[in-house]
């Protein structure tokens, strides 16, 4: 028998809730932020983004199914399970990412039932199956997604991808789970600065920060045709890039890579640091040591976003190798470690170039109180600035101590 088309009060259902079905899908959003916690604590920009959008989605398909009676199938319902996928990556727990249908389903019934009619008493009837029959094929769906997070192919790159750091067979692996070893890669120690929802009052900071990873990891993800091995967390990881060779990378290369940690920091929302190192796939673990390494080095010398290669920190990565040399050179500055006025002088005045002007506007102070720092730091340390050889032996002393305050090495 054909389905009629279910309306109370003489007006369709369909209508009542496609009609005005932008504003029905905030009125929804707000009821979950109303109703459930966790949803309330998500970033603004996802509640009226993301959730906003599967929300149009799925009013527009209940309609359709008070209208058809037909229920949709399994490839209708891609876009929810996909939702629930990003949900379960962002730590929302399922029992809430299925509460807010129901409460979704709630706020579109509370929208039609009033137009309801005694007359519609079997129109009632067969919305309320209706109904129940759409939520049981949502719940499948969004359990499917919520738990197809980690399916056997991303399994098998995290197994390829334990074994390249551990310096395994990666072949062999690779091999046995069907995938294929590239030339080469790139392999980035990524540092990753806090989003500024993390330290918003009221927002889940948690659930911001897996927020952050995950459009980290996406647009990871869209820099390369080949899927990239990453282990990534709210401070950072490491990523493996694929390349199609294993030699250096060109200049043109190089700033390709520049303008993906670029990408990289404006869809994380914060700074993101970048250490790069090139590598066959036998030389990852080596490559991400060093890179590791790197970003520590890049870190203690204040950088805080950016690519950083070896060739741009050889100086500052040889002067925080462990060693008698850098002990030496570290104490030297001991007289005025615990003098902040004198050690803060004495390093805006050598990141300033020199300028003593430049460093007195820096530190709010008079030049003739630059100089007489500096006089004082030399007294105390032997470390003359108005002498040009003595130069690089300030620098190299302030790197070393930085090494050594900050563990690096």
């Amino acid at each position: 028998m054909a389905h009629k088309e279910l309306a109370f009060g003489g007006k369709l259902l369909r209508d009542l809730l496609t009609s005005g079905a932008v504003e029905l899908a905030h009125a929804v959003v707000d009821r979950l932020a109303a109703n459930l916690p966790v949803y309330r604590a998500l970033p603004a920009e996802e509640l009226s983004g993301d959730i906003v959008t599967v929300a149009k989605r799925c009013i527009r398909q209940f309609a359709d199914v008070l209208h058809d009676g037909a229920l949709p199938e399994p490839g209708d319902l891609a876009e929810l399970r996909e939702s629930a996928a990003r949900r379960a990556e962002e730590g929302v727990p399922l029992d809430a990412v299925l509460s807010a249908y129901h409460l979704g389903i709630r706020v579109c019934l509370d929208l039609v039932v009033p137009h309801a009619e005694p007359a519609d008493l079997p129109a009632v009837i067969e919305t309320q199956r209706l109904t129940l029959e759409y939520l049981r094929l949502v719940a499948a769906a969004v359990s499917a997604g919520y738990f197809d997070v980690r399916g056997e192919e991303q399994e098998a790159r995290q197994s390829l991808f334990s074994v390249l750091l551990d310096g395994g067979d990666a072949e062999q692996v690779a091999t046995r789970s069907g995938l294929r070893l590239p030339a080469g890669y790139l392999v980035l120690g990524l540092g990753v600065g806090v989003h500024p929802d993390e330290r918003r009052e009221g927002i889940d900071r948690s659930v911001a920060a897996r927020r952050k990873v995950r459009r980290l990891r996406n647009a990871l993800e869209r820099a390369t045709p080949e899927r990239v091995l990453a282990t990534l967390s709210p401070d950072g990881g490491i990523a493996l890039l694929a390349t199609k060779t294993a030699t250096e990378p060109t200049p043109q290369e190089w700033t390709a890579l520049g303008e993906l940690v670029a990408r990289l920091a404006k869809a994380a929302g914060t700074d993101v640091l970048a250490a790069a190192v090139p590598a066959r796939p036998a030389g990852v673990q080596e490559a991400a040591t060093l890179a590791g390494e790197l970003r520590a080095v890049a870190y203690a010398f204040g950088m805080r976003s950016g690519l950083y290669r070896l060739d741009d920190l050889t100086v500052e990565y040889q002067l925080t190798r462990p060693g008698p040399a850098r002990d030496r050179l570290a104490a030297q500055l001991d007289p005025v470690r615990d003098k902040p006025e004198l050690l803060g002088t004495l390093r805006a005045y050598v990141s300033s170039g020199l300028n003593r002007r430049a460093t007195a506007t820096g530190l709010h102070v008079h030049p003739n109180t630059v100089d007489y720092r500096l006089r004082k730091v030399a007294a105390l340390t032997g470390l003359d600035t108005t002498r040009p050889a003595e130069v690089l032996r300030v620098r190299a002393a302030l790197a070393a101590l930085d090494a050594t305050v900050h563990g690096v090495g």
